[in-house]
């Protein structure tokens, strides 16, 4: 990636005419050529500060300046830029410096394998071995990676990055702006079987999958076409990698799931859904608006919007709190309740004993 000098007071009126509104304590000629973490930020880097248990490392960071909270504590002499949202500004700050990510330039190279009615936008950018199918629509400035299979009659948009090795099945449709990283599936058989006189008896996958505009999906993910119809992800969803999302699965727009979460088929999640890692998410459920799932969490029934859920089988946050609170103190309460058994025990013999001597 090339990167761009700047100077902090370049970088403060970038920021506010993005809508982050700062202001500069200290040198703003300072240059700015790289971002860094406050460890291990250097001379010429610029760092931030967005998460309270790091404050002790502002005292040591090597970095040239910092983007912090306006009430946030800065060391003397270390350039600073106030904003409201340093997670915000460092990101924008990352995109004005790196730009996007450079690309190897192959233009259609020789070596790929394309079918002769497939249709190729301009500035499309192939790889070597790579395999374009029948009635394949390849959009404008795509950059597909070498060992990339596009399959019969797919749609792809424009500005649509393939890293090495995805493979979209046929009928796959892909938006505009979209990141696929290397080794994720799109396309292939859900899980369907039918059972008959004692066999699995291959239900046809003829639906399709879509991936909507803006999507980014990780490494290794698997994406399932549906039995009929469709599985669908919408647009502005981010994936890291290895998900998996069974077949007739419609996920929401601006989602975040993180890795290894698996979605069973036919279920429906709604927009602005977090599922933190390794959540497992049962078929045929609906999961509202703007859910938040804790990590590891296994949901067994449908969720209404705005909850937050953890644990297994999941539960609102507020119970599960209250469940892991008695958890770690079972110890002490079966501790507790052997003392009392034996405090009970004592007291009927002795109460047998009152009784005898008629007491």
């Amino acid at each position: 990636m090339s990167v761009k000098n700047t100077t902090l007071e370049q970088l403060s009126e970038l920021l506010g005419a993005h809508g982050f509104a700062n202001v500069i304590d200290g040198d703003g000629t300072v240059g700015i050529h790289a971002a860094n973490t406050l460890e291990d930020a250097g001379e010429g880097d610029i760092s931030f500060l967005a998460n309270p248990r790091y404050t002790k490392l502002l005292g040591e960071t090597k970095a040239s300046a910092v983007i912090v909270k306006p009430q946030d504590d800065v060391p003397n002499g270390l350039a600073t830029l106030r904003c409201s949202d340093p997670y915000g500004a460092i990101t924008a700050t990352i995109i004005h410096l790196y730009g996007d990510r450079d690309h190897p330039e192959w233009g259609i190279h020789e070596r790929s394998t394309i079918a002769e009615s497939a249709r190729i936008g301009s500035g499309a950018n192939i790889g070597p071995h790579v395999a374009i199918g029948s009635g394949a629509l390849i959009g404008e400035n795509a950059t597909i990676y070498p060992g990339c299979y596009v399959g019969d009659g797919v749609v792809i948009g424009d500005n649509v990055t393939l890293f090495p090795n995805v493979v979209l099945y046929d009928g796959t449709q892909v938006g505009h702006r979209v990141s696929i990283h290397a080794g994720t599936v799109v396309g292939q058989d859900g899980l369907g079987y039918a059972p008959v006189d004692g066999k699995w008896l291959k239900i046809p996958q003829v639906g399709r999958t879509v991936i909507e505009d803006d999507v980014e999906l990780g490494a290794c993910c698997a994406l399932d076409r549906a039995t009929l119809g469709e599985t669908r992800i919408g647009r502005g969803t981010k994936f890291s990698d290895m998900v998996v999302i069974g077949h007739g699965t419609k996920v929401g727009e601006h989602c975040m799931f993180v890795a290894q979460v698996g979605v069973a088929g036919s279920t429906k999640i709604g927009h602005h859904v977090t599922l933190a890692g390794q959540v497992g998410i049962s078929g045929h459920l609906t999961i509202g608006d703007n859910v938040r799932v804790g990590a590891k969490s296994g949901v067994h029934s449908n969720i209404d919007a705005g909850a937050e859920y953890m644990g297994s089988p999941a539960v609102e946050s507020s119970a599960f709190k209250r469940q892991a609170s008695v958890v770690h103190r079972l110890p002490q309460l079966k501790k507790r309740v052997r003392d009392l058994e034996t405090e009970v025990a004592e007291l009927r013999l002795c109460l047998e004993e009152h009784v005898k001597r008629g007491e």
